[in-house]
């Protein structure tokens, strides 16, 4: 998920001057909750490696420890402070704190497959690590599930600009990856709003039927 006052430009140029720095820098950003593209990121440095700019070794190591120390650090910050920052910013909107504990539930109980195929998912990338540790999932089974999503995503990203970037063009190959990122939200968040509502309504049912 890139954002439009950055530029892919922008990015390329930051990648050309400050190499695998760039590359784990803008990813650990990310994963800490700041707003960087890191898919781009990523793509760009595929792409670059693709190009013999870079190694693509040391650029697949700069995006896997970028994401995973970053997803340890979100981890912690979730399970310190997290939950009562949310339940302050959910009063401060009049969203009911049963709602929130029902949203925790549900992630609480698929926190391992939020983790590990979040990476691949618009936001849920950027928020899996605060979310788990605001979930309280053992740090042991984050820290498995985190590495391991980590390596997967950032082989697919840097793997599939490594070799598609030779055929397409980088804009091209960002545009299509933002696009399934974004689907994979959609569809993320039907599964968990979709149940939630049912349940609700079937509730409602019931109460005007006594």
């Amino acid at each position: 998920m890139s954002l439009e006052f950055v530029s892919l430009e922008k990015i390329q140029e930051f990648a050309h001057h400050y190499g695998y720095w760039a590359i784990f820098i803008g990813i650990l950003l990310e994963n800490l909750g700041i707003p960087i593209p890191g898919e781009t990121v990523t793509l760009i440095g595929g792409f670059l490696a693709g190009s013999k700019e870079l190694n693509y070794w040391f650029v697949l190591g700069s995006a896997i420890f970028g994401a995973v120390l970053g997803g340890i650090v979100g981890y912690w910050i979730g399970r310190s402070t997290g939950w009562e920052f949310i339940l302050r910013v959910a009063g401060f909107f009049r969203i009911p704190a049963v709602r929130l504990e029902e949203l925790k539930d549900k992630f609480s109980q698929n926190a391992a497959q939020a983790v590990f195929f979040g990476r691949f998912i618009a936001l849920l990338r950027i928020f899996s690590g605060l979310l788990a540790g605001i979930a309280g999932m053992s740090f042991a089974q984050f820290f498995v599930y985190n590495l391991a999503g980590a390596a997967v995503w950032a082989s697919v990203m840097v793997t599939l600009a490594f070799f598609v970037g030779q055929i397409v063009s980088l804009e091209q190959l960002v545009s299509w990856v933002g696009e399934f990122a974004i689907f994979a939200l959609d569809i993320a968040i039907a599964w968990i709003i979709v149940p939630i509502w049912w349940e609700s309504r079937q509730v409602k049912k019931i109460a005007s039927e006594d």
